[in-house]
């Protein structure tokens, strides 16, 4: 208990949104930190256990090594997560309040009489600010009715263009129709005219003959 709470006075302030570090602590021993975060902040860290081997004469990855992890709400004292893993791992959480967050690591080992030493990296990654899922809603619901209007109006141009073709395609048979019939009415003129001409021409030959 006096270990922990020595732990917990030398504990680091949030100073940039990664925190990446290693330290020492015996098997038995438990090593805590101090992380001012704001509320709904994900926060993600990576560890890295390794144990004294005597034979090696140094630090190893042991299989058999387990990390505990525990965070909790220095004020409220509200446990946020509590998880066990390997020696090499990682966990994540998210704040439910501003302020000063305990982040606590101790291994599985509990034998009071172990002189086991532990060498531990920690990589600590402060995340941005939890979206607002119902505001990220309402954005996209008026995105989306956006485009519906979009597309409305897209449909109503294309339905104007449709008729306007339409519109087209009528006035050009009926100018082709037009002017098929002022073709023939114009050929009527003709073969009328030259009908009377013919006509007064041989009027005048037959009145001419009658006077000599």
């Amino acid at each position: 208990m006096f270990a922990s709470r020595l732990g917990a006075a030398i504990f680091f302030l949030l100073i940039t949104t990664v925190h990446a570090l290693h330290f020492y602590l015996d098997a038995n021993e438990k090593r805590c930190f101090i992380e001012e975060l704001p509320s709904d902040t994900a926060v993600e860290g990576h560890y890295k256990a390794l144990e004294w081997n005597e034979e090696q004469r140094s630090y190893v990855l042991e299989p058999s090594l387990g990390i505990v992890v525990e965070v909790d709400e220095m004020e409220s004292g509200h446990n946020v997560a509590k998880t066990r893993g390997p020696p090499d791992g990682r966990f994540t959480f998210t704040s439910h309040e501003a302020g000063d967050h305990s982040i606590c690591l101790s291994t599985n080992y509990t034998t009071w009489w172990s002189t086991t030493h532990i060498k531990l990296y920690l990589d600590i990654i402060v995340g941005d600010v939890k979206p607002d899922i119902e505001r990220d809603r309402s954005h996209v619901s008026e995105l989306a009715s956006k485009v519906r209007d979009l597309n409305q109006k897209l449909e109503d141009i294309r339905r104007e263009q449709q008729y306007q073709r339409e519109r087209e395609s009528d006035f050009r048979d009926l100018s082709e129709t037009t002017n098929g019939r002022a073709v023939w009415y114009s050929l009527m003129q003709i073969a009328v005219l030259v009908a009377t001409c013919t006509w007064q021409l041989k009027h005048l030959k037959r009145f001419f003959q009658d006077r000599t």
